[in-house]
């Protein structure tokens, strides 16, 4: 699981940082992600606002922020960073994913998938499984299927987007099951993974 004492050490390293350059948005943007692994929502957000205005042109990348808006139950801006990412790279299949649930939580899954975007061409097969789950194409097997041949890292993403899958369709029974087994059972140096950590605390699943 998450390394606390590792991840205090960097939130004084990027406070420090933003003591000696506080005009300088790669520190908000930094330490906004280092408290998202901590699970500071709302203080991530502030760091991302902050960082969006000393340089506007940061907006369409700050997809982290749309994360946080997720947890932060503020779907509608979620919803909207998500659209404007995508005005930047228009075939990520995780963003497009995002908008859909942050636009599930406003007004139900059924809705969410007619407005699902299409994406055609993300090199990664697990996430074009994940895409085809989202779209009502295919099924949850079939998204484990396309994991497990792409080694840890793919059982990693099936497993997380099959929760967040369930978590919009309300089924916190499989939702559960699928996001502490992607946090527990395949750990990586990644985002997605810390975020996967989050979402069990937030959701007081241990």
């Amino acid at each position: 699981m998450i390394n606390r004492n590792s991840l205090e050490n960097d939130l004084n390293r990027w406070n420090n940082f933003i003591r000696m350059s506080p005009n300088d948005p790669k520190g908000y943007v930094q330490r906004g992600m280092v408290r998202f692994k901590l699970a500071q929502i709302n203080e991530s957000i502030q760091d991302f606002d902050t960082a969006e205005q000393l340089d506007a042109r940061l907006t369409p990348y700050l997809w982290q922020r749309g994360l946080s808006y997720y947890y932060a139950g503020r779907f509608e801006e979620g919803a909207k960073q998500f659209e404007i990412d995508l005005t930047v790279n228009a075939q990520d299949v995780e963003e497009t994913v995002w908008r859909y649930l942050c636009q599930a939580r406003s007004f139900g899954a059924t809705e969410a998938r007619k407005q699902l975007l299409v994406v055609k061409n993300d090199p990664r097969l697990v996430m074009r499984q994940v895409y085809e789950l989202f779209a009502g194409n295919c099924t949850a097997d079939d998204v484990l299927v396309a994991g497990k041949k792409e080694g840890k890292r793919g059982n990693f993403y099936s497993h997380l987007y099959l929760g967040l899958y369930y978590e919009a369709e309300s089924n916190a029974e499989l939702a559960k099951e699928y996001i502490v087994a992607a946090a527990s059972l395949y750990p990586l140096d990644d985002y997605m993974w810390y975020l996967a950590c989050v979402h069990q605390v937030l959701r007081g699943w241990g």
